[in-house]
């Protein structure tokens, strides 16, 4: 009987991981440390609960490198797609789910595979080898004693960074006498609609006030520890841009181009955007307004927002620190540890950014132990597709000496033919990527995988009650 590998962390990398190796046919240990141990972020005890953003970005395939990403998922039988796919909402161009169904699906779907076994406890150092393999996908809130623990295996110091939250709002509360539907340039999204956020404009003088308030309003206090940590140039919490300009916002998540106001004809100053967040309607998140200002002072300079007045918030924003690994340095091409081979390393733990990043890292850790539990020889994807440009850059082809949280984007591809016009770059490379995955599927052993499974089966059925 082949032995089980246990799985360390039930967010989206560990749920994928787990997943994975199910469909394969090999037994899974499922860890997960909430209830009996919460984080600064979490809100729920669910498997795969989305703390940040619900938005899993761009959907499309052949002009978006995350949009690219999610077909290689589907077609690679993702569970975290399949979910996303089931419990999806009106974005635009994005992909973005009802979180708490989201959460539900993946959890519905884990417990109803027989060959997965979840415990709810806390794992505080790396398991010795003689249990089998390993997969720590613990994510950016690892435990304190089990970073110190991968820190001292590795010989290197675990790296940290800012993470910050963005608020939600009750939709009731917004003035739509003011604020109005409409996604960027009209597009449409996959639900086929093109009014998909909710735009809040500002003109001049209420902008620059905005951004005055931003600069002074007071901020959360630093724990000692906590102090040189770096943010992430990704993420950064919506006052720290303020900070270097008075443009950099305008420019950057309160961007007014491709909108225009209904009441005036024209494009605003700037535009504060807001997306639906649960599947009902009834919340929407700020989009890019991630922020460590107190919670009195969000409530206070938010509502300085036209059509944010009387704003009710069901979460303000908060800040917690994420810890990720020097993978170039620590990992080898399979994803192992190279001081202790037996364990491999998922999700944001490795130093990739983002939810759908962070469960395709999962994924590829699933696929590698399930081969090596079976005796099969691990094949690491092609470095044109998606998966295999996120695996070389982790293991290797980052600078570790420079070596930061990383979105997937074309860059990490091999750059297309020579010859081929600037407007079709990105297509050219898509479109190979998803040939040479199908090769890869057909050709590495584990194609069965793909199939789906009785399981998601189930995870409907459980999101339709």
């Amino acid at each position: 009987m082949t032995q089980a590998v246990r799985v360390v962390g039930g967010g989206l990398a560990g749920s994928e991981a787990a997943w994975q190796l199910a469909r394969a046919g090999v037994p899974v240990l499922l860890d997960e440390m909430r209830p009996l141990r919460r984080t600064e972020a979490h809100q729920t005890d669910g498997l795969a609960e989305l703390v940040c953003s619900n938005s899993f970005r761009s959907d499309d395939a052949l002009n978006n490198a995350v949009g690219l990403l999610h077909e290689e998922m589907r077609q690679l039988g993702s569970l975290v797609m399949k979910i996303a796919d089931l419990t999806k909402l009106p974005a635009g161009g994005a992909l973005a789910v009802d979180r708490q169904a989201f959460s539900a699906g993946v959890e519905a779907a884990i417990r109803q595979e027989p060959l997965i076994t979840l415990r709810r406890q806390e794992v505080m150092a790396l398991p010795p080898a003689s249990g089998g393999q390993v997969i720590i996908a613990t994510g950016p809130l690892t435990g304190a004693e089990l970073a110190a623990d991968i820190a001292r295996v590795g010989g290197q110091a675990h790296l940290a960074f800012f993470d910050a939250i963005a608020p939600i709002v009750l939709r009731e509360t917004i003035d739509m006498d003011v604020a109005w539907m409409q996604s960027r340039y009209d597009k449409e999204g996959p639900g086929g609609g093109n009014a998909d956020y909710i735009n809040c404009p500002l003109d001049e003088a209420t902008y620059q006030a905005f951004i005055a308030a931003l600069l002074a309003g007071e901020k959360t206090d630093f724990k000692e520890w906590e102090k040189d940590t770096p943010y992430f140039e990704g993420c950064l919490p919506i006052e720290v841009m303020a900070g270097r300009g008075p443009d950099t916002l305008r420019f950057g998540p309160m961007k007014p181009v491709g909108l225009t106001d209904p009441r005036t004809g024209r494009r605003p100053h700037a535009v504060v955007q807001l997306r639906q967040d649960n599947a009902l309607g009834s919340l929407f998140n700020m989009v890019g307004f991630q922020t460590k200002l107190r919670h009195g002072e969000q409530v206070r300079i938010f509502r300085m927002i036209p059509g944010l007045e009387q704003a009710s918030f069901a979460r303000l924003g908060g800040l917690h620190r994420n810890t990720f690994i020097n993978s170039p340095l620590l990992l080898d091409a399979a994803l192992r540890l190279k001081a202790m081979p037996h364990v491999r390393l998922a999700g944001q733990v490795t130093g990739v950014e983002g939810y759908v990043e962070s469960a395709a890292v999962g994924l590829l850790a699933g696929r590698f132990a399930a081969a090596e539990a079976l005796g099969q020889a691990i094949e690491a994807p092609p470095p044109e597709t998606a998966h295999g440009a996120l695996l070389a850059h982790l293991t290797g082809g980052a600078d570790a000496t420079t070596f930061q949280p990383m979105n997937v984007n074309f860059g990490l591809l091999p750059p297309p033919p020579p010859g081929t016009r600037k407007n079709e770059r990105k297509q050219s490379q898509a479109r190979l990527a998803l040939e040479r995955l199908h090769a890869w599927r057909q050709g590495c052993g584990l194609q069965a995988l793909a199939t789906p499974g009785n399981s998601a089966s189930s995870a409907r059925s459980q999101l339709e009650v």
